[in-house]
């Protein structure tokens, strides 16, 4: 019976259809508009056509003529005196337009060779722009955000907060409007995924879902955000950012202690540090004046990369590598930049030149670092696995201003950290080689995206100032579009990790732009944020697809209705716990091992690994039910329930995961001890209650999605539950092994009321609206 399922459910799995973009002609019918924007109608179109060849980079530009600057794209054409790349007014004396309407293919730009062609809207949009005078100006994430007044739809009855004039005025210009609010048990179960990463707890359903307080769902919120489970639910996302792994990488991929730092985390979260001193600690708290170790244990953040402890490396090649990824990491995860586009060569499309790189590069470069440290290679015999320079906590730690780490039976421990003892020579290194040193360079930010001040020391504290201020028009931005993403499921820039001439333009850019403004007004103020979005009228909008939306909008840019999408695989995993009861919710400490197919780290390892990641020794007892943030993360071999959910090696940094929807994960959800042992643990203690049968399976199914079942999807679980008792019935040695799943103890419950119940539960947490944020 479990095979047959199984099968079944994997092809029903495989066959949803919640995943797929529906393909049309956007432009076809769209008029152009009134005024022509550069950034928003231009500049795509010059980026994706023109920059390989007129671009910023230099090495590549053809002859001579670049189109990403306006003083440039004016000027006289090297290889054509008397001709002009851009004439403002007249479309038809300049040399741009005309070789793009050109019918010669050896006149036509893009060239027939390159693959690239205009639409018929695009060279009219040209043409236009530059008839209103062809203005240029800098790339819109550069430019700082305003605070714009919030517009004034038609619709005057709907409505929160800010965040919904923006939306609504957004969806009146496309010919929609909002959907109807949700009911109160799907935006609970949605509030409590969102701020807790679990499902409410029976107790919160039970206070706020019975009676009609209005106020309810903001009690919720609150309530929510001051649980110690935000913090973690926080942290789990700053981990794939910060690229946290129990491991070194590479091939050996030996043990490291970092789990301190995950605590400082989640303690920053919980006491709702703001945003730019989470920033500034991460980045350079080992350089504040008096620096606490709680400062420098942030500095983890910079040490999270992949070290290698392979004999026979080049040192310097590593260390390199480790400064490079620190630098990568600031682009992608803080300023939303491809920085590492520009190591090797100047920014093929954004204005971010090889100098400019490693100037950011010159940062990180001064901490006293070896490519390889041999005598973490004999961690395990010294009972410490950290690379200099590291961190020391003790006992007194513990007690003291180290107070929020959980120690868990261990009296020490060292974490990497960071130390500016090493003043280094910082070289602009050609083709982006260690051992190709070119020209010096001091430590620097460019001035295309905001001017470093002279008054701002040339170290990582100036850095942490220079990122955090409020005239830098990346920091707040790319925050708050994260935390927009990690809500709805994409950003209000889809590419969350790239604000670059490349990325996603934003849809509701002024929304973007008055919620990076607001954030910083009330000082980086990350629950405030969090509460903002979740109040608004868009928030709370159903997710059920109106016909009419899917021909309309069937990307759902214009939020006519709340997104839905599959949970990650540690929330799954997460929400199967604790809506079975046997979640621990114990904060921090060391990672866990819970249950892993065997032999998985043996085909893996390399055989040159003498610790304890040699052999996957599974933990037991509570341990087992940890939340997943703490599951041990090898970089070799991630947890394989979560790699099937599209969980990152984390060997870089990750802002963005994808999305895949494969057999594999249906399987994983009916085969997985983990799933089994919950559904029998939430099955033997509904077979021990006296409750009749139908408010048995209410109770089950309520206990899983929030919810009260619908009458026919009663009726069928209890036609399930009827089948499969009698199965069992006939087969008691059939129930007795599938109620042996786990190690969870069992208690003296009837084993085929167990066994149906189980089944049963099995089923319900197989559905596609349990394991889906709606």
């Amino acid at each position: 019976m479990i095979l047959i399922l199984t099968l079944i459910m994997g092809f029903l799995y495989a066959l949803r259809s919640g995943n797929i973009n529906f393909s049309r002609d956007e432009y076809k019918e769209m008029p152009l508009p009134n005024v022509v924007d550069y950034n928003f109608h231009i500049k795509p179109i010059l980026s994706d056509n023109c920059y390989a060849c007129h671009g910023p980079d230099a090495n590549e530009r053809q002859a001579g003529f670049r189109v990403d600057v306006g003083e440039a794209a004016r000027s006289e054409l090297p290889e054509s005196p008397g001709r002009f790349g851009i004439v403002p007014g007249q479309p038809e004396k300049s040399a741009i337009y005309q070789h793009i309407i050109s019918d010669d293919p050896n006149e036509v730009m893009p060239p027939p060779e390159s693959n690239l062609a205009l639409t018929s809207r695009e060279k009219e949009l040209l043409k236009k722009w530059i008839s209103q005078g062809a203005a240029f100006d800098k790339h819109w994430a550069y430019i700082p955000p305003k605070k714009e007044l919030p517009p004034k739809p038609k619709k005057k009855d709907w409505g929160n907060n800010e965040i919904d004039l923006f939306v609504l005025n957004k969806m009146e210009e496309n010919g929609l409007a909002p959907s109807e609010r949700a009911a109160p048990a799907t935006l609970l179960r949605r509030m409590s995924l969102d701020l807790n990463g679990l499902p409410p707890t029976p107790a919160l359903v039970d206070q706020l879902l019975t009676g009609n307080d209005p106020k309810a769902l903001d009690k919720a919120i609150d309530i929510l955000l001051a649980s110690p489970a935000y913090g973690e639910r926080m942290t789990q996302y700053w981990l794939d950012v910060a690229r946290y792994a129990d491991s070194h990488g590479y091939q050996d991929d030996s043990y490291r202690t970092m789990w301190p730092w995950r605590d400082w985390v989640i303690h920053a979260f919980n006491q709702n540090m703001p945003y730019d001193e989470f920033i500034t600690l991460q980045l350079a708290g080992d350089l504040l004046p008096n620096a606490t170790k709680e400062q420098i244990l942030a500095t983890g953040f910079n040490r999270n990369h992949p070290i290698t402890q392979e004999g026979g490396v080049i040192q310097e090649e590593y260390r390199t590598n480790y400064v490079l990824d620190r630098t990568n990491t600031l682009g992608k995860g803080i300023l939303g930049l491809t920085l590492e586009c520009a190591r090797c060569h100047d920014h093929k499309y954004d204005a971010i030149s090889q100098a400019n790189y490693f100037e950011f590069y010159a940062f990180f470069n001064q901490v006293d670092e070896k490519g390889l440290q041999m005598d973490a290679v004999r961690a395990a015999e010294k009972e410490f696995y950290a690379d200099p320079p590291y961190l020391s906590i003790t006992e007194e730690d513990k007690n003291g201003v180290l107070s929020f780490i959980n120690m868990k039976n261990t009296t020490s421990v060292k974490v990497m950290v960071m130390n500016d003892s090493a003043p280094k020579t910082t070289y602009l290194l050609n083709r982006g080689e260690y051992d190709q040193p070119t020209d010096s360079v001091l430590p620097n930010a460019p001035d295309e995206v905001f001017p470093y001040s002279d008054a701002l020391p040339k170290n990582r504290l100036g850095l942490a100032q220079w990122i955090t201020h409020k005239d830098n028009p990346l920091t707040a931005r790319v925050f708050v579009n994260q935390i927009w993403a990690m809500i709805f499921g994409k950003g209000l820039v889809e590419t969350t990790e790239d604000f670059g001439v490349q990325g996603s333009l934003p849809t509701h850019p002024d929304l973007l732009d008055w919620l990076a403004v607001d954030f910083m007004e009330n000082d980086w103020d990350i629950k405030y944020l969090i509460k903002k979005i979740v109040s608004s009228a868009t928030y709370r909008q159903t997710s059920v697809i109106r016909p009419e939306l899917k021909e309309l909008d069937p990307e759902n840019k214009w939020l006519a209705t709340m997104p839905r999408f599959r949970m990650s695989g540690e929330m799954i995993r997460d929400y199967i716990l604790a809506s079975s009861g046997i979640l621990n919710p114990e904060i921090g400490g060391p990672s866990v091992k819970p249950y892993q197919p065997q032999g998985l780290w043996e085909e893996t390892n390399a055989g040159g690994n003498r610790g304890i990641l040699t052999k996957y020794v599974q933990d037991k007892g509570e341990a087992l039910y940890r939340r997943s943030l703490y599951t041990f993360w090898k970089r070799t071999l991630p947890p394989p329930n979560m790699t099937i959910f599209d969980a990152p090696t984390r060997d870089f940094c990750e802002v963005r995961r994808q999305k895949t929807n494969t057999p594999l994960q249906a399987l994983a959800l009916q085969n997985d001890v983990q799933v089994l042992e919950a559904a029998r643990v939430l099955a033997q203690n509904l077979a021990k209650d006296p409750m009749t049968e139908k408010d048995k399976l209410t109770h089950l199914f309520r206990s899983i999605l929030v919810r009260s079942p619908k009458t026919e999807e009663l009726s069928l679980l209890q036609k399930y539950y009827s089948d499969t008792w009698e199965s069992y019935n006939m087969n008691q040695e059939d129930a007795l092994a599938l109620v042996s799943h786990g190690e969870y103890p069992r208690n003296d419950a009837d084993p085929i009321e167990t066994a149906a119940l189980m089944l049963t539960a099995q089923v319900v947490y197989n559905l596609d609206e349990t394991i889906t944020k709606e």
